[in-house]
């Protein structure tokens, strides 16, 4: 597996895998009753979506709130943070499930009333929400972060990530450019307590990419606190980089407590001891000051 670290500056982080991972882990609950397929072919010749679709078994309840929408057949229409979500975005996306609808092998296999439309993005799409509104259709906040658009012929819901609880959405919200550290913990500590393999290797796709995304606030969680498995592994040559750093500068600490010993003990000139130090004489003077103040 490639490293956030290991990128190149150029490379492009894969948002949209990392978000099937995430949306897999909120729904992980009732994962015996979903079917997920990622980047589903409209058709026979290349047609390809970068959506996902989500196939659930008739009388479950989805017990994440995200899911409560959800019926037979569900269209995930996911933006990333680098990508701006619009009306055209919108219709085209209810277009695709419309179309989806009509790939059943026999007529009306697929009935309308089966089908619902998700779209997610990291923030709120303002315009597009006010356009929506334009067009007299009702926005509806069901929850932080859940707004419903109804009056339309299929049920559609937007989810804007970084306004979700982070309660029960600890996969979603850390898949931003924006990641609180207060959120990283929250996930970190999730992921560690994953005992099922493929529930794993989910929450390592998503470290993977919001690591990338947000190496600084990760680099503050991980000075901070435990680390999952996940994120050291992720982590491991800036943790050795950092530990060797701290070592030589462990090392180079006490060959200037030694320099100031000779000076005290005026064994040596302080000029002698700076210029050995490879300091100038007031910034000796200042480590000097600073050895005696402990």
């Amino acid at each position: 597996m490639e490293k956030p670290n290991e990128q190149r500056p150029s490379t492009k982080i894969q948002w949209h895998p990392a978000f099937c991972a995430a949306a897999e882990l909120e729904l992980r609950f009732n994962k015996d009753d979903l079917e997920f397929k990622r980047e589903y072919n409209l058709s026979k010749k290349p047609l390809q979506m970068d959506l996902l679709i989500i196939e659930k078994r008739k009388g479950v309840q989805i017990q994440n709130e995200i899911g409560k929408i959800f019926r037979g057949h569900n269209i995930i229409e996911y933006k990333s943070p680098d990508d701006g979500m619009t009306i055209d975005d919108f219709f085209k996306t209810l277009g695709y499930a419309f179309l989806y609808k009509g790939l059943g092998e026999k007529v009306n296999q697929i009935p309308l009333r089966e089908l619902t439309v998700s779209l997610f993005r990291a923030s709120a799409p303002k315009e597009l929400l006010n356009q929506i509104s334009k067009e007299g259709y009702i926005i509806e906040k069901q929850s932080s972060g859940i707004y419903y658009v109804n009056g339309l012929s299929v049920p559609t819901q937007i989810v804007v990530t970084n306004e979700l609880n982070s309660q029960n959405h600890e996969s979603l919200k850390v898949l931003s450019k924006s990641a609180q550290t207060d959120d990283i913990q929250r996930f970190t500590e999730l992921a560690s307590a994953f005992t099922e393999p493929g529930d794993k290797e989910k929450a390592d796709a998503v470290l993977q990419v919001s690591v990338a995304a947000n190496r600084k606030n990760y680099d503050k969680v991980r000075r901070t606190s435990d680390m999952c498995e996940a994120l050291r592994e992720l982590m491991k040559e800036e943790i050795e980089e950092e530990l060797k750093k701290n070592h030589e500068q462990g090392i180079e600490q006490g060959r200037i407590n030694q320099l100031i010993d000779l000076v005290m003990q005026n064994l040596l000139p302080i000029e002698t001891a700076a210029q050995c130090a490879k300091m100038t004489l007031d910034e000796f003077k200042v480590a000097m000051k600073k050895n005696e103040e402990k």
